[in-house]
């Protein structure tokens, strides 16, 4: 999963995976505006099929953010 996941964010910022940190913020270090955000979220929504509650995603930041978000789903 966690794999799938960081395959699908660099895709999304035309970065080789091995480039991607948890740390990394989507916004001030992979230059992606809120459209870009939401485009790769809902992205790993329908490959995994899952729906993310909207308050949960305001708090997205990191690519972090994003792995831990989706380890409370029960995705293996």
């Amino acid at each position: 999963m966690r794999e799938r996941i960081l395959e699908i964010i660099a895709e999304q910022v035309n970065r080789p995976v091995e480039d991607l940190e948890p740390s990394l913020d989507f916004i001030d270090d992979l230059n992606m505006d809120s459209i870009e955000l939401v485009e790769t979220i809902m992205t790993v929504e329908d490959e995994f099929d899952i729906e993310i509650d909207e308050d949960r995603l305001e708090k997205v930041r990191t690519i972090g953010d994003v792995l831990d978000l989706l380890e409370e789903f029960d995705l293996d």
